[in-house]
């Protein structure tokens, strides 16, 4: 291995230094309430989605500052940012009322045919079925519905933090296992599924079945161990909005259908989701306020993991290269706690000559890991960023939430490893 430049020791420090900062934005929000005088730049380093972008920030700095100006707009230009341009795309649209309505229809459909009380069975739902729609809709487009069903039921009255931390633990889980049935859903699976040959009959067999029973199983565990704090989930949304008409509908989905189509192809997503904010706004009546926001602050998120993740490779290929299928199955899992899980698989897929074996136990790693931090799987941030008013000190404590998703990552790794 050659040595490392300079560029990449600092992009690997800055990196280190982010993921120390996710874990700091409560110790930024102390100090803005310590020191207003600059309240607005403490508020703005305590927000978990502006870290990477901060660091990346810094990161281009420092480029500019070493390597001058063409090789830093060199590097920028050769980074590929589909992938926060897609998740932001993609949370606006699933985040409208019409999808949300739908959704919610299909969710008290399925829940009427479970014998169990109706908020028992509506809790276990989004846990279960919405994370597994999500190999279908895509793993963002699940967690943002997801969440947004949390948010005006579960989320909607007081309950204990134990309870909070509980559920995104089981749904970052369940979000990053269960988009593994289909080869275009979840990112660290469609890294490496083309060059790989891997085919949804692959992906069902390999994977698909083993996530879905370890998501039924995660779902069941917190539904059985909250049963008594779950009653009000049962209750009509507060504040609910007018119904949409069934062409409304229609019409939401066929934009959701064509973004998820294309999502590999910026020019046209864009431009489908360019045209869907000129008819959300023609229709105003039927929409609530789009959560564009939300969608910036995540884009701007794995954006700044974009840039900050494409010097890291020098470092964590040969640590993964240097482990057998078994080794890298947990090194995986561990890795992409500190890591995109998505970036861990695409780096295995520029090795030649990986038997299936390691393939395999490198993706299900990966997968496994994706709900122990906000980094660790892209559409994390998205739940995130729409749950986080409801937590105390309005964030998610990276503590808690590491803690919260240890027992339903055991379950998934014993079902992907195991099974």
């Amino acid at each position: 291995m050659n040595a490392p430049t300079l560029i990449q020791i600092i992009g690997a420090t800055l990196f280190a230094i982010a993921v120390l900062h996710t874990f700091s934005t409560k110790f930024f929000e102390h100090l803005a309430h310590a020191r207003p005088r600059h309240a607005g730049i403490w508020h703005l380093l305590g927000e978990v989605e502006v870290v990477f972008g901060f660091w990346a920030m810094v990161l281009m700095l420092f480029m500019f500052a070493v390597s001058g100006k063409q090789e830093a707009i060199g590097y920028l230009e050769s980074r590929n940012f589909t992938e926060p341009m897609f998740v932001f795309a993609i949370m606006v649209i699933a985040g409208t009322r019409p999808i949300l309505q739908f959704a919610g229809a299909i969710v008290r459909l399925f829940a009427r045919l479970l014998p169990l009380p109706r908020a028992m069975a509506l809790y276990f739902l989004v846990l279960s079925l919405v994370p597994l729609l999500g190999s279908f809709i895509t793993e963002p487009a699940a967690m943002t519905l997801a969440a947004l069903m949390l948010r005006d039921t579960l989320f909607s009255r007081q309950i204990p933090e134990k309870l909070k931390y509980a559920t995104i633990g089981v749904l970052f889980v369940n979000v990053s296992i269960g988009g593994t049935l289909t080869p275009f859903a979840a990112p660290p699976v469609l890294m490496v599924a083309a060059k790989w040959n891997w085919d949804i009959g692959f992906m069902i067999a390999t994977f698909g079945w083993k996530a879905a029973i370890a998501v039924v199983i995660n779902a069941g565990a917190a539904t059985l161990l909250f049963r008594r704090q779950l009653g009000h989930m049962a209750d009509a949304p507060q504040g609910g909005s007018s119904s949409v008409p069934l062409p409304m509908i229609l019409a939401h989905l066929a934009f959701l259908l064509l973004v998820v189509v294309f999502a590999h192809h910026p020019p046209v997503f864009m431009g489908v989701f360019l045209f869907f904010l000129g008819f959300a706004t023609a229709y105003q009546r039927h929409q609530d306020t789009l959560i564009l926001r939300e969608a910036l602050l995540v884009a701007f998120f794995l954006g700044g993991l974009v840039v900050l993740g494409g010097l890291q490779q020098w470092w964590l290929e040969p640590v993964l290269m240097s482990m057998d299928a078994n080794a890298v199955f947990f090194g995986a899992t561990a890795l992409t706690a500190i890591t995109d899980n998505a970036a861990l698989t695409y780096l295995g897929s520029l090795v030649e000559g990986l038997s299936p074996d390691f393939k395999t136990a490198l993706v299900a790693g990966a997968v496994t890991g994706g709900g122990l931090t906000l980094i660790a799987n892209a559409p994390n941030p998205a739940g995130a960023a729409i749950l986080k008013e409801k937590f105390a000190d309005n964030a998610i404590q990276p503590l808690g939430l590491l803690l919260a998703a240890l027992p339903p990552t055991l379950v998934a790794a014993l079902a992907l490893r195991l099974l």
